[in-house]
């Protein structure tokens, strides 16, 4: 047998669904069952087990179960662990800013920008400052895109230009006064101490130094990239996790035309 994980625990608690308090689910409404890994630095053993139980209780776990364990070297000790959460959250009360734009495929976003703004549309991307990281930005701009999601180089509607990785944010710029960029796209993976936080502000501030940030879209994007973000820093979108070329180029065709019937 697997170490007794059959539950044999009653079910006399509150089954109903209730978005203001959910809670994990396992087999059963309101049970609040969770999977927890981590890693202890203490030699496997007995010890080690019983010092990782009450560590999930002070995580608000009840019935805390070390299931799995093993030492990762020595002085080292991986956990897998069982326990119930007691925790609720308020889901209806939960708000994310997002961005405000319809998404389209992009047959749908060639066709807008052909008929309501009659030109292609200028976009230059890079990953800038020291980030030598390219998967992101390649994912967005490059013809084959990501997952079945075309880059904006395939886009008919969009004149693409990726700069590639470790683009220095001066540089950034003035490629995109010389194209004649309407918008830029700054990609930013490497997040260690908050370096692409840095290296986005210093973007923001050359650009405002420029008198550029009102003439350009500006927006980033990242794994630890959001909305909310990316507007506290100065941008005008964010792009994180899950997001794509459809995405990103149908805010920019929804923002360019915007802003063209505000002049």
């Amino acid at each position: 047998m697997s170490g007794g994980l059959y539950s044999t625990e009653g079910r006399d608690f509150d089954q109903t669904l209730d978005l203001s308090r959910i809670k994990p689910y396992g087999d059963t409404m309101n049970d609040g069952k969770v999977q927890l890994s981590f890693t202890l630095p203490v030699p496997a053993g007995d010890e080690a087990i019983e010092a990782a139980k009450p560590l999930l209780k002070k995580m608000g776990m009840q019935n805390p179960q070390v299931v799995f364990f093993r030492e990762l070297t020595e002085g080292f000790t991986f956990f897998n662990c069982y326990g119930s959460c007691e925790h609720t959250v308020d889901y209806s009360s939960i708000y994310v800013p997002k961005v405000e734009s319809t998404k389209w495929d992009m047959a749908e976003t060639d066709d807008f920008i052909r008929e309501n703004i009659g030109r292609k549309i200028v976009v230059v991307g890079a990953s800038t400052g020291t980030d030598a990281h390219t998967v992101g930005i390649d994912a967005i701009m490059n013809m084959k895109g990501f997952a079945g999601h075309y880059g904006l180089e395939r886009y008919e509607m969009i004149e693409a230009y990726n700069l590639g990785s470790q683009v220095p944010n001066e540089e950034f710029i003035a490629k995109g006064i010389e194209l004649n960029a309407d918008a830029l796209l700054v990609s930013q993976t490497v997040t260690q101490k908050d370096v692409h936080i840095k290296n986005l502000i210093e973007l923001v501030e050359l650009m405002e130094a420029e008198g550029l940030r009102d003439k350009m879209i500006l927006a980033c994007g990242g794994p630890r990239i959001t909305y909310e973000l990316a507007k506290e820093l100065g941008y005008d979108a964010g792009f994180g996790a899950n997001t794509y070329a459809d995405d990103v180029a149908s805010f920019i065709a929804q923002e360019f035309h915007k802003r063209m019937n505000n002049k």
